[in-house]
């Protein structure tokens, strides 16, 4: 399909990242636990989420997230963090949701490391290749939106990285 992914190892790893670690990337981390679950691989897998910004570090997710994870029968739970350098070291795949994502996340890689900084949208058959933030949003529609492209996107990568489920 894209080419960008090598093939997959014994034990593969995945960080998601957005500015807070609040809204975007504990979603976007839920939904690749809940589908790896699904798919009966989740002892294949290492799967975090972080911040690039560490306004909200030691807290939890936003309740609007929370809310849009356990309507969709996700149960999950996470304290916030921002990344560091170990995680150039422990992930293989580490996903921005945005451009500014990514280019955070570029900025403070550490020189050598062998992670894949790539867009989670990259693999959105759609092609909506930015998850926008939904913060600042006065409902949950942002959030809802939020959920349905790391589903969508997810499924891709791991349908490209894994092979499509029977």
């Amino acid at each position: 399909m894209s080419g960008k992914t090598p093939e997959p190892l014994e034990k593969n790893s995945a960080l998601f990242i957005c500015l807070g670690n609040i809204c975007r990337s504990p979603i976007a981390e839920a939904v690749f636990r809940h589908l790896v679950k699904e798919r009966g691989i989740e002892d294949k897998w290492v799967i975090d989420s972080a911040a690039t910004g560490n306004w909200h570090t030691g807290g939890s997710p936003d309740d609007r997230a929370m809310r849009v994870l356990k309507s969709n029968g996700i149960t999950y739970s996470h304290i916030v963090r921002q990344i560091g350098d170990s995680d150039f070291e422990e992930f293989q795949w580490i996903f921005g949701m945005d451009d500014d994502n990514i280019s955070d996340i570029k900025e403070v890689a550490p020189p050598g490391h062998k992670s894949k900084i790539l867009l989670l949208g990259s693999f959105d058959p759609k092609g909506e290749t930015e998850i926008r933030d939904p913060y600042y949003d006065r409902n949950d529609k942002g959030f809802f939106k939020c959920y349905e492209q790391c589903l969508r996107d997810c499924n891709a990568f791991l349908d490209e990285v894994m092979g499509k489920t029977p």
